[in-house]
């Protein structure tokens, strides 16, 4: 169960890179997840919350700038497979469970989040005639609402 979770919570870093961690860091915040006695137990810091919060925030705002580079770009991408294998392995690390094959499977699911979001919204925009502004916030919303769905299965 632990692997389908990380790969999902991928795909909501290949969505909106940030989020994951945010989301992670939140569902540590309220119990959902502990990381007590782990080398994780930072992620339930007052500091930590706020920080990725706030990134987290600036790259919603920052997604709907014209000159938002694609997060199929190799640099975008990047972030989405570590931060992707970076929140699955945390997931794993709360459930006491097998931390390389979490990671992998979030790292995965990075990817597979990437591009299936770039490809949807694309089509959206660009054969249904959507406004990219529309799409984008509901991208947003799907990101936040699976995120938190995720670590609530924990």
């Amino acid at each position: 169960m632990i692997l389908l979770l990380g790969f999902l919570l991928g795909c909501i870093c290949g969505l909106r890179s940030l989020t994951a961690p945010a989301v992670v860091c939140w569902a540590a915040h309220f119990g959902w997840l502990r990381f007590d006695g782990t080398p994780l137990a930072f992620l339930d810091r007052p500091v930590m919350l706020i920080a990725v919060t706030v990134l987290a925030i600036g790259e919603l705002i920052g997604d709907k700038l014209p000159k938002t580079p694609s997060r199929t770009a190799p640099l975008g991408l990047t972030a989405r497979v570590v931060l992707g294998g970076a929140s699955a392995a945390a997931l794993a690390v709360s459930a006491r469970s097998g931390v390389p094959l979490a990671a992998l499977a979030g790292a995965i699911g990075g990817v597979a989040g990437a591009f299936g979001g770039y490809n949807v919204r694309h089509f959206l925009v660009a054969k249904k005639h959507l406004p990219d502004f529309v799409v984008a916030l509901a991208e947003d919303a799907v990101a936040i609402v699976g995120g938190l769905l995720v670590v609530a299965r924990v």
